[in-house]
């Protein structure tokens, strides 16, 4: 009997199917999501680490959140869309990537891209944890910033909570500031389009597209340039992580991996071993093989038979015929002899 050939996929090096992938993702950020809620800290705590970074910005000079915030604040044309942009693009164009690299690229790289998205977005969970930080729409108004979420408000579907849709504020946690996954995400898009877009417009979005989202979350007032720059540390630290994260995962199948067989195996005791991929032969069709078998044999033996006979007739009609002939020639002999003894 020919060994089962395992389904296209179900090795490690295979394509991940789509239906374990979503539930892995959707456990992960399920989990960060509570994450967040459960890190809101005590808010004059996370009030004091925002203040000690934007004083120490503005005493090296890089506190760009504070101009970006005036123009926006000053310029609808540029900060409703703006507001947009944080609002939706961050829960968008990250999974549509993410199913792009599924699709279409190589089962390597998607599990690396996708191991690199899900470690970089535990060690931001770890961040709001240890660090909650008071984003600076939400400092003192003597601080100079506006909040341009709260403003531009009813041009869209959040209200005063960051991007949450109005009413669903206690949903999300708004001091989970540093660092800036916005930024991560946006820089991890970036560099999935430049490493596996194949068009020019795909290089310039891998460009211009975390760039753009850098600008938003500093002129919106939701995040601070150093939350920013931790955000592309995390995406760092997380690309250094992905590969021993993998390793470390498939040593794990590979150890689980006799204990399921064993599983999979008394689970289908008695049950046809597979012929080829999808394909199965019944217990009822392997018994009835020998049985076609043994029917053709016959049929041979009867045709050889037959034929056997055919030819012995043959013979018999053709002997018939030499008696004949013999006879004929005879018979001449005979009438010869009559006018001889007429003579």
């Amino acid at each position: 009997m020919p060994h089962t050939v395992p389904r296209a996929g179900a090795a490690q090096g295979g394509r991940p199917r789509w239906w374990t992938e979503l539930p892995l993702i959707a456990v992960v950020y399920a989990a960060y999501s509570a994450g967040r809620l459960l890190a809101r800290g005590d808010v004059s705590t996370a009030v004091d680490h925002g203040l000690a970074i934007l004083h120490f910005e503005q005493r090296l000079n890089i506190d760009f959140e504070s101009p970006l915030n005036d123009l926006f604040t000053a310029h609808a044309l540029v900060g409703i869309p703006a507001d947009f942009a944080y609002a939706s693009l961050h829960y968008v164009f990250t999974p549509a990537i993410l199913i792009w690299l599924w699709k279409r690229r190589k089962a390597s790289d998607y599990r690396f891209l996708r191991t690199w998205l899900l470690v970089s977005t535990v060690i931001g969970l770890i961040g709001f944890t240890l660090l909650p930080t008071c984003p600076p729409r939400l400092l003192d108004a003597g601080h100079g910033f506006v909040d341009t979420m709260a403003q531009y408000g009813s041009y869209g579907w959040w209200g005063s909570d960051a991007s949450a849709p109005r009413g669903l504020g206690g949903l999300t946690n708004q001091y989970a500031a540093m660092p800036s996954l916005h930024v991560g995400w946006a820089l991890w898009c970036g560099v999935a389009l430049w490493r596996h877009g194949r068009s020019v417009w795909a290089k310039v979005g891998a460009v211009g597209y975390p760039l753009a989202i850098t600008l938003v979350v500093m002129g919106t007032a939701n995040h601070y340039f150093l939350d920013a720059a931790a955000g592309v540390a995390t995406m760092g630290l997380g690309a250094l992580l992905a590969r021993p994260a993998l390793r470390l995962s498939g040593a794990l199948r590979t150890r689980l991996r006799p204990a399921r067989e064993a599983t999979v195996a008394s689970r289908n005791a008695g049950v046809p071993a597979n012929v080829g991929d999808k394909c199965e032969t019944a217990a009822r069709e392997r018994e009835r093989i020998p049985r076609q078998q043994g029917r053709g044999a016959d049929r041979q033996r009867t045709d050889g038979a037959e034929d056997d006979g055919g030819r012995g007739a043959g013979a018999g009609t053709g002997g018939r015929g030499g008696d004949a002939t013999a006879t004929g020639d005879a018979a001449p002999t005979a009438d010869d002899g009559a006018p001889a003894a007429a003579r």
